[in-house]
């Protein structure tokens, strides 16, 4: 193990079973497992495989150990003597989804802004959400997500994650130089780090710096950026920036070189750019010209919407009272806005209308940045106001890049292949194909008709192990937050 630098390091070892650890967490483990492992046979599932293909009807889908054997019309394949038949008429089975801008760590309400990481809840509510892989894209605590990666690696409860090490960054990372970025990203990688994530204050020397050092260990950087363009990074060859649209600061004008432009600098007016003007499309064209992937993050960028996001129970459940008290009162002075901007009071609906535009051009950038031959991914990014949480936030941006403009299978695509691909892993993971690892979600409905029917997960498929999501969501009830 990674030296720890929390208690919290222990209290998940010694309550995430694997395989490598003693019968007593094994059982723990078991009492969350709705189907073993060994020869399954999904029967009458429709069936999204993730690459965006069309839903294929009655078929059946056939699980020997950790990975996918058969898929095929339910009247044509044969089911192997002995497999475990669950008949999944009416329901639909979809690709494990790959969140790639998933922390382990969120707001905690009423604490002055602070986030704590939460090891115990976190990855169980990301599997439960149907979430079986993840990137942290960046951390305050790497040896906790390093523990934390290497404890669900060898059997432990949670997604597989691919940790980032400490973030490149003047404030966040103690980078204030270009030695600092060389012996940050060479310190990490060295203790296991799968990747970096650059942050708002690193200036360009420094960026080039740590992006060189980790392309020369084989890793990938991907970039929160505002002191640094988006053109800028992607002359770099910056592998991946994070949001998009509403964190460029390539279209402001009082941009200064490596500097992020403050208050009282001049902005550009987010709500009026037109995305299919000049400034945007040289930076689309930028970024899919140097390869440069984006990460959209539509589920904690709609907690600046007013009147939105729906606020679900499940997600209430699972916070802490401190937390949920901030959480519930946040939501009724965002729906009490929109409700003065409807009926016209003060300035309430102009501010109201501003914000929604600006989510719009959001949307209508990530669907610019496909057109033009951009590799677009998605990521929940648990912060912010504390409106996106583990694996809801999840859920919630599979139905929000459907509200952007892409179909289900298509955004059901960005949510789980495009992830597994940008880190080189679909030859076993990112969609159901025979001979991948059995990573799928059991849905109780169909999300080709109706995109909500994915909050609706009924098993959580991951190396063949059916996991119960009500049972998991259920064990870390009243836990997010702060106790």
């Amino acid at each position: 193990m990674r030296p720890a630098v929390s208690l919290l390091v222990l209290f998940v070892i010694a309550h995430a079973p694997a395989a490598a650890q003693g019968p007593q967490q094994q059982n723990q483990a078991s009492q969350f497992i709705a189907v073993d492992s060994g020869v399954i046979a999904l029967t009458h599932v429709r069936v999204i495989d993730g690459t965006g293909a069309p839903p294929a009807e009655d078929q059946t889908v056939v699980i020997t150990g950790k990975r996918i054997t058969a898929i095929g019309s339910s009247a044509r394949i044969t089911t192997p003597a002995g497999a475990r038949i669950i008949d999944a008429s009416g329901k639909t089975v979809i690709p494990g989804l790959f969140g790639m801008h998933d922390h382990t760590f969120y707001p905690a309400g009423g604490a002055g802004g602070q986030r704590n990481h939460h090891l115990f809840s976190a990855p169980r509510l990301y599997l439960a959400a149907g979430v079986t892989s993840i990137r942290t894209a960046g951390t305050y605590e790497p040896y906790n997500d390093l523990n934390l990666m290497e404890s669900i690696a060898r059997g432990g409860i949670g997604p597989r994650i691919n940790a980032t090490g400490a973030y490149l960054d003047e404030n966040r990372g103690r980078v204030n130089s270009v030695e600092d970025a060389k012996r940050l990203v060479n310190y990490w990688a060295d203790e296991g780090a799968v990747g970096f994530k650059a942050y708002t204050n690193i200036r360009r020397d420094e960026l080039k710096a740590g992006i060189d050092e980790a392309h020369k260990r084989g890793l990938k950087v991907t970039g929160h950026l505002c002191s640094v363009t988006f053109r800028e990074a992607a002359a770099m060859g910056i592998d991946n920036l994070e949001h998009g649209y509403n964190v460029a600061t390539d279209w402001d004008p009082g941009k200064k070189p490596d500097k992020c432009p403050g208050q009282g600098a001049a902005r550009a007016d987010l709500s009026t750019l037109d995305i299919n003007g000049p400034e945007v499309q040289a930076v689309i064209r930028d970024m899919v010209a140097h390869n440069v992937a984006l990460t959209t993050t539509p589920a904690v960028h709609e907690c600046t919407v007013p009147g939105r996001p729906p606020l679900r129970q499940a997600f209430v459940d699972v916070l802490s009272p401190i937390t949920r008290e901030a959480r519930v009162s946040a939501s009724e002075r965002s729906m009490a806005l929109a409700d003065s901007a409807a009926k016209g009071l003060g300035t309430a609906r102009e501010r109201v209308e501003k914000q929604r535009a600006i989510f719009r051009k959001e949307q209508e950038f990530d669907r610019a940045f496909v057109k033009a031959g951009g590799h677009l991914q998605a990521g929940l990014d648990p912060t912010g106001a504390g409106c996106s949480l583990f694996g809801f936030g999840d859920q919630r941006n599979v139905q929000l890049l459907v509200e952007s403009g892409f179909t289900p299978v298509e955004a059901i695509r960005i949510a789980s292949y495009n992830g597994a691909k940008f880190m080189g892993q679909t030859d076993s993971l990112g969609s159901i194909a025979v001979g991948k690892l059995a990573d799928m979600v059991l849905l109780d409905g169909n999300p080709a008709q109706n995109i909500a029917d994915v909050e609706k997960v009924s098993v959580v498929f991951k190396n063949g192990i059916g996991w119960d999501s009500a049972k998991l969501i259920a064990s870390v009830k009243g836990q997010v937050g702060i106790n």
